[in-house]
């Protein structure tokens, strides 16, 4: 089993600008694979493998033009060149679009990291020639400050390490492989979960999550993120030249203030989802039914697309599967058009015309009044069931 860690950096200024560099090298290497194959399939050659073309790279390397090259590790330039030729097979491959280049205003800055030649200490992590010095002095530049102490295990197999700029902060992403723990199968009671725009979700056995967008919290920093865009636009309307808009150093420093605020709603959100997530999971159900949602139907509704992207259904289901597999629970999802609103969990009758203001439900037929979301989780416990006896 391979677990994926994602620790925070705290470079200095100095290790900052190498791991711009290192971005910007990533991006030069893998524009420049995507252009030879271009101009390779464009004159009725083949495919070229990314071993030859790493080979031609080498050369490039050679010329006094692209000398700078040899200043950053060869395995950020090796990696870009082979990531460009799995795109390429793919598009061919049917599997995704046609690869585009890179460009510096779009691509988010990124690079491998050789598994051999990264090391992590208890508070540091070492990177290849961020500092191009062998002098003991100058080579304590290689290790770059963690900002969580003892987060990755120093004695194991790496997989695919990642350094990734998000706007705001670097990180550094990796896989451990690791071992799993054979949990016997749990003997409680299975756990039904509705989600929902009121609350995020809603269990069967009496437990209710709130929505973490409707805190005060969440709120004060929408309504700051709201005036900062609208103060933005304002300046470069005022700014523009002819048709093309000027960015001002006040921009500039708006932008990256706005970028902190999403980053910061990002994080409350990513958080309170794991925290709620891992609770569901410790209680340790003998199972979990969730719903299969239309989520991108759901985001044609122009009236609860914002609340609906603010949700994250799909990052709680994610989460809900990798955590439920590492406790042996499993996890069924009921079928896309499975009436689990409209079903009553008492009598089994189908309310067709139930609404989406009903926030409460009342049978027609045995007269039970329920809340309209703990009735669908209560449907979703039951379906388990039903499918037990169907098979």
């Amino acid at each position: 089993m391979i677990k994926t860690f994602k620790v925070k950096l705290l470079p200095n200024n100095k290790q900052q600008t190498r791991l711009f560099q290192f971005c910007g090298t990533k991006r030069f290497a893998y524009n420049w694979a995507l252009k030879k194959q271009q101009e390779n399939y464009k004159n009725g050659g083949n495919f070229i493998s990314d071993s030859e073309l790493r080979k031609q790279f080498t050369i490039l390397k050679q010329e006094e033009e692209y000398k700078w090259l040899n200043t950053i590790s060869n395995n950020v330039t090796k990696q870009a060149i082979k990531d460009c030729c799995i795109a390429y097979k793919n598009f061919f491959h049917h599997r995704a679009d046609f690869p585009k280049f890179k460009s510096k205003k779009k691509d988010t800055p990124s690079f491998y990291v050789d598994t051999d030649k990264i090391k992590f200490t208890d508070t540091h992590v070492k990177l290849e020639k961020i500092s191009l010095s062998t002098k003991k002095n100058k080579a304590k530049m290689n290790f770059i400050k963690l900002a969580e102490k003892d987060k990755i295990p120093t004695d194991c197999k790496y997989i695919n390490p990642h350094v990734v700029y998000d706007g705001v902060n670097w990180y550094i992403c990796i896989g451990i492989e690791t071992e799993k723990e054979l949990k016997p199968i749990s003997l409680n009671e299975g756990v039904g979960i509705d989600l929902g725009i009121k609350y995020l979700a809603i269990c069967s056995d009496g437990n209710k999550y709130k929505n973490v967008n409707n805190t005060s919290r969440v709120k004060k920093l929408e309504k700051k993120k709201r005036r900062l865009q609208r103060s933005i636009s304002i300046k470069y309307e005022r700014n523009k030249e002819g048709e093309s808009y000027k960015k001002t150093s006040n921009i500039i420093k708006s932008e990256r203030e706005l970028r902190k605020i999403c980053n910061r709603l990002s994080n409350i959100r990513n958080d309170y989802l794991h925290k709620t997530t891992t609770e569901m999971i410790k209680r340790e159900p003998s199972y979990i039914v969730l719903e299969d949602l239309n989520v991108s139907g759901m985001m044609k509704n122009k009236h609860l697309s914002k609340a609906v992207q603010e949700q994250k259904f799909y990052e709680f289901r994610k989460q809900i599967e990798y955590k439920a597999s590492w406790s042996n629970i499993e996890v069924i999802f009921a079928d896309r058009f499975y009436p689990s609103s409209k079903r009553c969990y008492c009598c089994g009758n189908i309310k067709k015309n139930l609404k989406l203001s009903d926030r409460v439900y009342v049978c027609d037929k045995c007269g039970i009044k329920i809340d309209r979301d703990f009735n669908a989780s209560l449907n979703l416990k039951n379906y388990y069931c039903n499918l037990q006896n169907n098979t």
